[in-house]
């Protein structure tokens, strides 16, 4: 990927606002985040984190301001192209949403079967995907009988599984062991390496602390720094 093309946005936020009732979560946010890009999204809890990941691919609609992704404005997507708007994003969630009644590998398939890929492509895909999360041989358990670190694996293959241009992660080493971490870390900096844009909400001091990329401080739902730093000393 050229040097021109990491500089184009992706996601661009103009004077945007979210409220429930009075309360503002987020007040005049407005930020550019570039094709390829990798940022943190960090702050107290109730900063705002979560909702800004879910006004990007359309969880939440603004209350004010406009956002656009990869060129459409989302206040003009209709509500019945959402699906395929969502198509652009993996989203990792904090709860990670894995169908209980489904095993590791039908989590992770789905994805590709409601996208229209044929059924042995679907198969080589999740199951490589799962490999390389490490769950090979977990694919056929269920997730009730998984670990909450091997169930975020899981949930990332399934992020990852349809090669996204848009990767968002609400908390994804929150609670997990180093070695679950590195994993998931790793598998995210290789999906950035082909091209993904990585959007990573997080209290996780030990990973701000270390990294060199781009750290966006959210308070009170505003945005109060968005620079290149590691001092992370005031982060909740």
């Amino acid at each position: 990927m050229s040097e021109l093309t990491k500089k184009h946005p992706i996601v661009r936020m103009f004077h945007v606002y979210k409220r429930y009732g009075a309360k503002n979560a987020l007040a005049d946010v407005s930020l550019d985040i570039d094709f390829n890009e990798w940022v943190f999204v960090t702050g107290p809890s109730g900063a705002g984190k979560s909702t800004l990941l879910k006004l990007m691919y359309r969880g939440e609609t603004v209350s004010e301001g406009q956002i656009l992704v990869d060129g459409s404005n989302l206040i003009r997507v209709p509500q019945g192209q959402v699906p395929m708007l969502r198509r652009k994003f993996g989203v990792i969630f904090q709860d990670f949403k894995l169908i209980q009644t489904k095993t590791a590998y039908e989590n992770v398939a789905l994805v590709l079967e409601v996208a229209g890929l044929k059924p042995q492509l679907v198969r080589k895909k999740a199951q490589n995907v799962l490999r390389q999360a490490g769950m090979e041989d977990k694919m056929n358990q269920y997730p009730p009988s998984l670990s909450g670190g091997e169930q975020q694996r899981v949930a990332v293959a399934r992020a990852i599984v349809g090669d996204p241009k848009i990767i968002l992660a609400d908390e994804p080493t929150g609670s997990l062991d180093s070695r679950s971490a590195a994993i998931i870390m790793d598998l995210l900096k290789g999906y950035q390496s082909r091209g993904a844009t990585i959007i990573i909400a997080t209290h996780d001091k030990e990973i701000l602390s270390r990294t060199n990329q781009r750290i966006i401080y959210l308070e009170n739902g505003r945005v109060m720094d968005h620079g290149m730093r590691t001092d992370v000393e005031r982060n909740e």
